[in-house]
């Protein structure tokens, strides 16, 4: 095993401990996984995320993956697939920067997946169903449980670091990036999603529905947001276009026509619709962004900056309403 070997841990067995640049670790279920205390942000974060990835079957059904794939073909490669080719060469060291199950990463890469030395990391157990789908897939590939900002390497590590909406998570987007696009190889990418600011109601009702359900079990949380959800449905099936006579700037609302449900979506709370998806699907969403208490928002001028001062350059920027996707070269 690629990275087995590179952290000397090939020989361990099941309940091992070792010690990797003053971090403890222990060998459980056949994955190294870090031995530390999280903030309590970061443990409940932690933990909401393993309960929502174990929902498989609020995420795994046909029309959710062919959805979320063609966004992220869409916005990572401007819907041109064969990019791909250039990014994965035969051999290139990857890191999944917060896997979670794999969902992201698979919709992407898995045709790659075999040709490349491949290492997942996640913060939470939700490593050990992406172990698994990938054992059932016939996948070559090697995960690691661990803070994304305490990782087990020293300088210069990988050829392409991909994190699909996980940054924002962490107790502080910059430094967690900053910190892995220092592991990041001279021409490396970094491929990453981040949340996007919102108009000043949607962040007030956020927030405030994220304090809500604060101190809910994770079950009675993902319950607390299915009236939501059958809200945002609600309005959804009602069809009803409007006409924004001028733009409300203080408020964040452009003029022209615009869906009732997406000018609720947009600009008052999230509660996500689509036709073609269950109550339960459309509930994982809401859940994925309502319950961590990590869950930053940002700017492009942050995102650009950053970018700057890592010492990568940006070769495509994606910029939605809901984030920023940043496809970025470290300079050689």
């Amino acid at each position: 095993m690629y990275w087995a070997k590179i952290l000397g841990v090939d020989r361990l067995n099941e309940g091992n401990r070792i010690r990797i640049l003053s971090t403890d670790y222990v060998v459980q279920n056949a994955i190294l996984r870090q031995i530390k205390i999280y903030s309590d942000n970061q443990a409940q974060t932690k933990n909401a995320f393993a309960f929502k990835w174990g929902k498989r079957k609020s995420y795994d059904s046909k029309v959710v993956l062919d959805a979320h794939k063609a966004w992220l073909i869409q916005r990572y490669l401007k819907g041109d697939e064969n990019l791909l080719n250039d990014y994965l060469f035969d051999g290139a060291k990857f890191l999944d920067a917060g896997c979670g199950s794999g969902f992201s990463t698979l919709l992407l890469f898995e045709k790659y997946i075999n040709k490349i030395n491949y290492l997942g990391v996640d913060i939470s157990e939700a490593i050990d169903i992406a172990a698994s789908v990938f054992e059932k897939k016939g996948l070559k590939g090697e995960f690691l449980q661990a803070d994304l900002m305490n990782l087990p390497f020293e300088g210069p590590t990988f050829d392409i670091i991909f994190s699909e909406g996980v940054l924002h998570h962490t107790n502080s987007t910059e430094k967690s990036f900053k910190y892995l696009a220092s592991l990041l190889l001279s021409g490396g990418r970094f491929m990453f999603y981040v949340y996007k600011k919102k108009a000043p109601v949607r962040e007030f009702c956020d927030d405030h529905i994220r304090e809500y359900i604060k101190n809910m079990n994770n079950e009675e949380a993902w319950q607390a947001l299915m009236p939501l959800t059958m809200l945002g449905k609600t309005l959804g099936e009602l069809k009803v276009e409007i006409n924004v006579p001028e733009d409300v700037p203080y408020l964040g609302i452009p003029a022209g026509k615009i869906d009732l449900q997406r000018l609720f979506y947009w600009y008052i709370f999230k509660a996500y619709y689509r036709p073609e998806w269950n109550l339960e699907e459309m509930n994982h969403v809401n859940f994925d962004w309502y319950r961590p208490l990590n869950c930053h928002r940002h700017t492009p001028e942050e995102i650009k900056n950053w970018c700057e001062e890592a010492g990568l350059s940006i070769e495509h920027m994606d910029i939605e309403d809901s984030g920023i996707t940043i496809v970025s070269r470290k300079n050689e």
